[in-house]
């Protein structure tokens, strides 16, 4: 059995434009991070939560959807994937 810290080789490459649009789940296409006034990330922004879920566990951006059991629906208001909000460190966008 192949150990962790036992390897031969590892291969590093740069991935093609085609290959980053297949992985990314949306475009950013502003610059905004958050709204000072709600403290929520800005729509098509850095921080959307359309694009890397949301910042709440089991909650979309516009509260319509709370808890756990609407697991995996994407809200008709905002767009938002009712999930965890771990994915955000899983998911990734494109400019």
């Amino acid at each position: 059995m192949l150990e962790v810290n036992n390897f031969n080789a590892i291969r590093i490459s740069l991935a093609s434009p085609d290959q980053i649009r297949e992985w990314s789940k949306g475009e950013v296409t502003k610059p905004e991070t958050i709204n000072y006034r709600t403290l929520k990330p800005e729509k098509d922004g850095l921080f959307d939560e359309r694009i890397f879920g949301p910042t709440k566990d089991w909650e979309c951006y516009c509260g319509k959807y709370k808890r756990i059991r609407y697991k995996g629906i994407i809200c008709d208001k905002c767009g938002v994937e009712v999930t965890r909000s771990k994915v955000r460190r899983e998911r990734m966008g494109h400019i």
